[in-house]
Formats: C-alpha cells, structure tokens, sequence
C-alpha cells in the first residue's frame, strides 16, 4: 500500500476525533459538523475540472474522506473510529454521478 494511503487513513481518522471533541465540548454541533462536510463536498463536486477532467474514480477519492467523516460524524458506536469499518460504509452508500445515469 501507498504510505500517502496510510498517512490520509491517519489524518482522515484524526479529523474525526477532532469533530467529535468539538461536539463534545459543545463548541459544535453534530449537524453544524454535517453542514461542513456537505459544503466541503459541494465545493468539491461544483469545481470545474471534477466533472471535464476526472473519472469517476477519480471523483470517488475526492469525496472519499468527506463522506467517511461525515459517516464518522453521525456515528456514536465504538466503531466509529475503525478506519475498515468507515470505508465499507462509505462505499455501501455512495451514489453515482449525474453523468453515470
């Protein structure tokens, strides 16, 4: 595996933790973290070249670690920490691009 892969797995994981501090502490709420993300991926997806230029795979790896955070956000389970256990669900709930129709 990539050791970039590894480093994004460990960050992506940190990113959580943080969120969910944040929640705990009451600085945010969960659904302040959730409109975050959402606006992340919108800026994401609204760019120029995601659609002209990248793949759908490609498209997938950029929205990857927002959805996986904000599956970890709306997560209270032990589990919501097991890098596993976020990508599966990540990709148990990904939809296709308007283009793959």
């Amino acid at each position: 595996m990539n050791t970039a892969n590894l480093q994004l797995e460990g960050l992506c994981l940190a990113i959580a933790s943080v969120n969910k501090a944040l929640v705990e502490k009451g600085l945010l709420t969960t659904e302040d973290v959730d409109t975050a993300l959402r606006k992340a991926e919108a800026a994401a997806r609204g760019d120029e070249r995601f659609v002209d230029q990248l793949s759908p795979a490609h498209r997938d790896a950029v929205c990857f670690p927002i959805r996986l955070l904000q599956i970890a956000n709306e997560t209270s389970d032990q589990r919501a920490f097991d890098f596993s256990h976020l990508a599966k669900r990540v990709g148990e709930t990904k939809d296709q691009y308007n283009d793959q129709l």
